[in-house]
Formats: structure tokens, C-alpha cells, sequence
């Protein structure tokens, strides 16, 4: 029997190809190789620990049973198992809205630093926490085609290449629904320097890049 090592350096097609017919080491060690992903984006769509542990065991079912659906020329195996994390994540959220604020994720601080300038910026410490939460609330109310990218661009820190593989669109299009998304968190965040600040809407729900 291979080694985790050995197994280690297969492709993921063929590590799938093994845990279909039932080898138990090839499975673990593809889910090792995938399962921080999957978690990562379901854990920042859905703003719920337990739910994106949901999805990512569905996920890990769905690939085993559903294995034959994969089609290597489309694309590699992470982004098949993505397209499956998607529909699940859909299909929590239309089950469990509205969203639940998100445990502490330095994650959102550094999103902060990046949305607003230094010449915008309050004192960045004073802040932090506040702004922290100010952005999860505000990704979870953008548009989901906004949603999206900011999820897959700045949190799961994917490329804009591996963005616009997963979401099946042009780089260009990441990058222009990035800096829109962008500009849409930044007015939320701008709201600080105001007296009684205010947390609008994302925006027209039907605006479309």
C-alpha cells in the first residue's frame, strides 16, 4: 500500500479514481488536500462555523458518489468540489437567512486596512475591532455576484485566474466586480467618520457587471 507521501504526490483525479473504488488512504489524503478550501469559502459565505462544516462533509460525499460527473477537461478536481461547495452554500442560505455575525477573523481586519486610504482612515488601532465587524456585516449584504469575489479574492486569497475558474466568468470581470464590491464596502466604512454612523444597503440588488 502507498505511503501518504507517495499518495501525496498523485494527481487529484487519480487520488478520486482510488477512493471511488474504496481505498480509504487515497481518500483522506485527497481530503486533506482539499478541505481547508472548501471550508474557508463555506465558513465566509455562510458566516457560520457548523454550517461550513455541513458543507464541507456534503461535499466530500458528494465527490465519492457523484465521481463520474467530473470531467477532467473542465477544469481541475478543486474547482468540481467548489461547484459542489456553491450549491450547498446556496442551499443554507436560502434555508437559514438572515446571516449570523461571524466569530473574530483577522481575516476582516486585514480587509479594513485595504478598503479604506490612510488619508480616510481613523486611527487604525482605535478602530480595528469596529471596522472588523463593520465588514463582516457589510460582505454578508452585498449582492452575490459581489459576494463572490470579495469571499474568493480577498479572504480565501485566490488569484483572479482562480477566481474566474471557479465562477466560470473572465478575469476581467473578477477584477471589475472586485473594485465594485470594493467601493460598495468602503461607503459603509466611511460611515465612521460620521456622527451616529449608518450602515446602508450594498446597493440595486439587479446590478450586474
Amino acid at each position: 500500500m502507498a505511503s501518504d507521501n507517495e499518495l501525496s504526490r498523485r494527481p487529484d483525479t487519480e487520488l478520486l479514481r482510488r477512493a471511488v473504488a474504496g481505498e480509504e488512504q487515497a481518500f483522506l489524503v485527497l481530503y486533506r488536500k482539499l478541505k481547508a478550501a472548501v471550508f474557508r469559502y463555506a465558513f465566509y459565505m455562510t458566516n457560520s462555523k457548523a454550517s461550513a462544516e455541513e458543507v464541507t462533509q456534503e461535499v466530500f460525499m458528494a465527490l465519492i458518489e457523484d465521481a463520474h460527473a467530473y470531467r477532467p477537461g473542465r477544469g481541475d478536481l478543486a474547482g468540481f468540489a467548489f461547484g459542489i461547495a456553491r450549491n450547498f452554500v446556496r442551499r443554507i442560505e436560502r434555508r437559514e437567512r438572515p446571516y449570523r455575525i461571524l466569530p473574530h477573523e483577522p481575516a476582516f481586519e486585514v480587509l479594513s486596512d485595504k478598503l479604506i486610504s490612510e488619508s480616510d482612515a481613523l486611527p487604525t488601532q482605535m478602530i480595528r475591532s469596529q471596522l472588523a465587524a463593520r465588514v463582516q456585516a457589510a460582505v454578508a449584504s452585498l449582492p452575490d455576484h459581489y459576494r463572490q469575489v470579495v469571499v474568493l479574492c480577498d479572504l480565501c486569497e485566490l488569484s483572479y485566474a482562480e477566481a474566474a475558474s471557479r465562477l466560470g466568468c473572465a478575469v476581467g470581470t473578477i477584477r471589475s466586480r472586485l473594485n465594485r464590491a470594493h467601493a460598495l464596502l468602503s461607503e459603509k466604512l466611511k460611515a465612521l467618520d460620521r456622527p451616529e454612523p449608518h450602515v446602508g444597503t450594498a446597493g440595486p440588488e439587479g446590478c450586474v457587471i
